[in-house]
């Protein structure tokens, strides 16, 4: 038994999950783990419970990486990781004697639509179509779902973390090996992977294409300021529902390649194409929609509450990540 306050992290073995275990552990929580390897284990679902009877707070960030190949194999599993782990948490939320006050879940920026007019935001903003926004949605769906009157919940729609994380890595390899010019999309033989999923499909059947000139939005935030942004949210009773966790200042694809040259000191940066990306991303068994889409959001709800970001600037964060 302790007197510690209890904190419950799902995911918690990945690059975020890690950072928020040390973080809780400083705010003086009793940190329990759910995860394949954990003592809470997702196919015991009684464990999950134990967990998260009597918890304060629950924070999952439970489900297979999108840094893949979008194959149907892997298109399954990265929808039922995340439909699976959330049902099981809502469930032992639902079940729990003394459920906890806040439930804070995973979501991700990209349920928004390709964006270059405007940026988006939790109200105004528009969702988009396809795979990776059918996820999203079905993923809150899930999320939301029922009537826990006694748990706040709150979905963390996250943009590109910056940290020692596969998206970023990915990143500065392509700026290590000369790659680090502007990305251009263009025509590529339409293909299947990016096609909706899940019970309500959206978008095309086939893959299409934007002209954006390099110009496409990069919407990201810095771990620590992830980090601090999910304390803050476990902390502010008056809010609910889903929030951006982005940086104040997206950038857009060319200023993002040319501040990763600088950070790793390669002075070249060649410009790639579509027909360049695909054979690239094929090889580093990733998808070109990482660098491609449009990605402008911004956290309304996070700045009109009041929060403050440690790195609001593109700059100032990689040169940070590269001091690291």
């Amino acid at each position: 038994m302790t007197d510690r306050p209890v904190a419950v992290i799902a995911g918690a073995s990945g690059f975020v999950g890690a950072a928020l275990v040390r973080a809780f552990g400083e705010d003086g929580y009793e940190v329990r783990r759910i995860g394949r390897s954990e003592k809470h284990r997702w196919t015991d679902q009684a464990s999950v419970a134990r967990a998260v009877d009597g918890a304060d707070v629950v924070v999952n960030l439970a489900g297979k990486s999108v840094n893949c190949r979008y194959t149907d194999v892997n298109r399954d599993e990265i929808l039922r990781s995340r439909i699976d782990t959330t049902r099981a948490l809502r469930e032992a939320v639902a079940a729990a004697a003394r459920p906890p006050a806040v439930w804070l879940n995973a979501s991700t920026a990209t349920i928004y639509r390709h964006a270059m007019d405007r940026p988006q935001d939790e109200v105004t903003g528009e969702l988009g179509a396809g795979f990776s926004v059918d996820v999203a949605r079905e993923w809150e769906r899930e999320f939301f779902a029922g009537d826990l009157p006694s748990t706040r919940r709150v979905a963390l729609r996250m943009a590109i973390v910056l940290g020692d994380g596969p998206a970023t890595n990915m990143l500065f390899t392509l700026a290590r090996v000369g790659l680090g010019g502007p990305q251009y999309d263009g025509w590529w033989p339409p293909h299947r992977r990016y096609r909706g999923i899940g019970a309500r499909p959206t978008g095309d059947d086939r893959s299409t294409w934007h002209r954006t000139k390099g110009r496409q939005k990069f919407s990201w935030v810095h771990l620590d300021d992830a980090v601090d942004a999910i304390r803050f949210l476990r902390d502010r009773r008056d809010i609910s529902g889903p929030v951006n966790l982005a940086s104040p200042n997206p950038a857009d694809n060319r200023t993002l390649m040319r501040t990763l040259r600088r950070s790793v000191r390669m002075p070249v940066g060649l410009p790639a194409w579509r027909w360049m990306l695909e054979p690239a991303m094929w090889v580093l068994r990733t998808e070109p929609e990482l660098v491609l889409k449009s990605r402008w959001v911004v956290p309304r709800r996070l700045t009109d509450a009041g929060f403050a970001f440690r790195y609001p600037q593109l700059g100032t964060a990689v040169k940070d990540l590269s001091s690291r």
